[in-house]
């Protein structure tokens, strides 16, 4: 079992940046990558972004590329979503998960465990 603690959500005017943060416990040598989805009121929850645990590369939606960057820290079994550039439509609750087999990772069912999920609101 992998278990996933997101943080850093909160309330910013547009424009602004935030940083969320996913510390994963548990039997983390089993994770293949981290993503980050987001679910807005009314809304199917949608990818976001994603980061290969062992590897470099990182995947963005076409949404967010360019104002949002993943990273993690290994050592820390933490992943980071740093967001630039905050809009009202980026508004959501953000989810962490962890996938421990390599699959496409704009799917959310490439996915074992997930986070309880943290609330980004931007104000206009």
């Amino acid at each position: 079992q992998v278990q996933l603690v997101e943080s850093g959500g909160g309330l910013v005017q547009a424009g602004g940046s935030l940083r969320l943060s996913c510390a994963a416990s548990g039997r983390t040598f089993s994770m293949d990558a981290l993503g980050w989805f987001r679910q807005a009121p009314g809304k199917a929850r949608e990818f976001v972004s994603a980061i290969r645990w062992k590897a470099t590369t990182s995947f963005y939606s076409d949404s967010v590329k360019g104002r949002f960057i993943i990273s993690r820290d290994n050592a820390k079994n933490t992943v980071y979503l740093q967001m630039n550039t905050l809009q009202p439509e980026d508004t959501a609750v953000y989810y962490c998960a962890a996938a421990t087999s390599y699959n496409p990772y704009i799917r959310e069912d490439s996915y074992n465990y997930w986070g309880q999920g943290t609330q980004l609101t931007v104000s206009s």
